[in-house]
């Protein structure tokens, strides 16, 4: 979403990422573009968050974060594989 919120507005973390879409449907690297663009808003000041949707949708980072983990650990089994 790239549209400047209403700074008056408390922001649900997770809805800002995925908007209508399930989170399965969102790709990994657009949650961590977004998450980043959010969190960076929140702590300038930009962007208020409601709090307690804040922690409790750190799931979905943490989720994305993990599968691009885990993409990146086959990718360098595969260029291993390949020189090895």
């Amino acid at each position: 979403m790239s549209e400047r919120p209403d700074p008056e507005r408390e922001l649900n973390f997770a809805r800002e990422i995925i908007g209508q879409r399930g989170f399965r449907e969102v790709p990994a690297d657009e949650v961590l573009r977004e998450a980043e663009r959010l969190l960076n808003g929140w702590m300038a000041g930009d962007y208020r968050m409601e709090r307690p949707k804040l922690y409790d949708h750190y799931a979905l980072l943490l989720l994305a974060l993990l599968q691009k983990n885990r993409d990146l650990e086959a990718r360098i089994e595969a260029l291993e594989g390949r020189n090895g």
